[in-house]
């Protein structure tokens, strides 16, 4: 919002403030304002912005720039851009990610849209739809991201709101996806369909989704945030990364709340800053997810560093303030104390296959199958999102579910449609098999699209993968991240392998691409945070690298039902390192 457009009574409580700051600056006593605080949606926000200030703290830009104009009030502005293919300045790069807009110089002069839906489930004419976007307003293809998403790329300033208004008239929306405010809620991969899950987790994502998007006062956060489901189905739902992380549990007989089945609450995830969401002892009924959602989002809103932008995830508040402090304000939002249950009182959770993404595999419904298929590190081209819309129409029940794993699923095959739908994948160019170290290879946008990044990341997971598929036999299923940044979109520090994206210096004023490597990371039952094991490692060594890595795992492992993360805890990195030659 602009200067003008602050109601009087928030112009007469922001300049108390100020004059406040002169009086102490001048040795004067200061005065005790009367004004009434803020009102309407952004109040809260401006309250905690005025009280950094008041401190004599100094915000930075990204509130500022909030405070001059919230982004939801500069969509004329941004058609006006668009209408003269106008790029745009800092401020305004940063308010229209509120719109899911990301500019992308100076590694691409143009724009990248992120969507949002809930559980990250798509009809298929929405992905069709999705495909016309791409090829018409976009460089004509599309990605699927770590966090269930789809990405659209190569978006010229001048078709902005023209993408922006096309995923709106598909039922579909950007908006939120970017910047300050609450991303993409994921759900459980194969929510309402996989044989032994403990709860369906589309009704609480899309409670949460919607109640995120029709409340304004939810966005504009001190920084970003992530809400995940679990629902106890095969596929990882990675939710011990995000600064919520709901998991259904079933609780025993004998503890504090009704036998069935809760959400475990998990708080503060943030696998780039080396922190998993911790457990808190709290539970949480299905029906009030979003209710507790929305209170610990209004602490992190009222609390949360605005002056730091390093500092300024939730993570650290739960940080300076301790859990239990937390908590007591996430119950003093609600009115009533939190639930709490012994880790006695539950029952373990329903296991996990790390190859549930990949080909065909059975629903709870009888005779019907839900097929996994392998994406190049996320890449669709537009003629695929067509013949997969197709498939899943003609052959399964018209819906596509994304997974964190940058693939995405067709559901309700039929037994007697399955050589059908094979066929049809493979006229799109895609597979429903593929190797144990191609099913687990993560790679966020790296250095060709993003101006964090200091390497290539999708390029590298690809040539190692085509290096080391004919000369390693992998037996069992191995993941490995590659990032471009510190900021991990990539998660690198809960793969078996990560690769983090480094600069490599090679005589005295030049560098290379290149890679840090952190081994032994996981997730879900086995969630930790992987060590460095290396650094520096030249791009063009990498491939050779991972190679003689595996190799040595394969060699030297105490049988073939250990894994990689098992093996890299065994072992020291020196026995490591000369185990491998590197």
């Amino acid at each position: 919002m602009s200067a003008q457009d602050f109601q009087p009574e928030q112009k007469r409580y922001l300049e108390g403030f100020a004059s406040g700051l002169q009086a102490g600056r001048s040795g004067a006593r200061t005065p005790v304002s009367t004004a009434p605080a803020p009102s309407g949606p952004d109040a809260a926000h401006l309250a905690a912005m005025a009280r950094f200030e008041a401190e004599g703290k100094k915000l930075v830009d990204p509130e500022k720039w909030k405070r001059d104009e919230h982004p939801f009030d500069g969509y004329a502005r941004l058609c006006d851009q668009a209408s003269r293919n106008e790029y745009p300045k800092p401020a305004d790069n940063f308010r229209w990610r509120f719109f899911g807009l990301f500019y992308l110089a100076p590694n691409q002069p143009f724009y990248m849209a992120r969507l949002r839906m809930p559980n990250s489930i798509l009809s298929a004419r929405q992905l069709a739809g999705i495909a016309d976007i791409a090829e018409t307003w976009g460089a004509g293809h599309a990605h699927v991201t770590t966090r269930a998403n789809i990405q659209i790329r190569g978006i010229e300033a001048r078709n902005t709101t023209n993408v922006v208004e096309a995923v709106q008239d598909l039922g579909l929306t950007s908006r939120g996806s970017g910047a300050d405010n609450i991303r993409n809620v994921t759900g459980d991969a194969t929510a309402g369909i996989a044989p032994h899950e403990l709860l369906d987790t589309r009704l609480d994502t899309r409670r949460w989704h919607f109640h995120v998007l029709n409340d304004r006062s939810l966005t504009g956060l001190p920084r970003k945030f992530n809400v995940s489901f679990d629902g106890g189905g095969p596929i990882p739902t990675l939710e011990e990364t995000n600064d919520i992380g709901f998991t259904a549990v079933q609780v025993t007989e004998g503890a504090a709340v009704a036998p069935g089945v809760w959400y475990r609450l998990g708080l503060g995830g943030i696998t780039g800053h080396k922190d998993l969401a911790r457990p808190t002892g709290v539970v949480v009924a299905p029906q009030d997810s979003a209710r507790v959602a929305d209170a610990i989002v209004r602490v992190f809103i009222d609390h949360g560093d605005r002056t730091n932008r390093t500092k300024a995830r939730m993570k650290y508040l739960i940080d300076a303030w301790g859990l239990e402090k937390f908590l007591a304000a996430v119950e003093e939002k609600l009115g009533h104390k939190l639930d709490r249950v012994a880790q006695q009182h539950f029952l373990p959770r329903p296991p996990q296959d790390r190859l549930a993404h990949i080909g065909f595999h059975a629903q709870k419904q009888a005779g019907l199958y839900y097929a996994g298929i392998a994406l190049p590190v996320g890449r669709l081209e537009p003629a695929q999102m067509r013949l997969l819309a197709d498939a899943a129409n003609e052959l399964g029940d018209g819906h596509i579910r994304l997974t964190v794993w940058q693939n995405l699923l067709v559901s309700g095959i039929a037994e007697a449609n399955r050589a059908a739908f094979a066929d049809r994948i493979a006229a799109a160019g895609l597979s429903l098999t593929v190797s144990p170290l191609r099913a687990g290879l993560v790679a966020c946008t790296g250095s060709s699209g993003c101006k964090l990044a200091n390497a290539r990341t999708k390029e590298m997971a690809i040539a190692i993968a085509e290096h080391c598929d004919p000369r390693i036999t992998l037996d069992t299923p191995i993941n490995i991240h590659l990032t471009g940044c510190p900021n991990s979109c990539a998660q690198h520090y809960i793969g078996d392998i990560g690769l983090v994206g480094a600069r490599v210096a090679v005589g005295e004023d030049d560098t290379v691409d290149g890679y840090n490597v952190v081994i032994g990371g996981g997730y879900g039952d086995d969630a930790r945070i992987g060590r460095e094991f290396a650094r520096e490692v030249k791009a063009e060594d990498t491939p050779a690298f991972i190679e003689r890595l595996l190799a040595a795992y394969l060699a030297h492992r105490a049988d073939a039902t250990e894994t990689f993360r098992q093996f890299a805890q065994r072992h020291d990195d020196e026995s490591l390192h000369r185990m491998a030659g590197v």
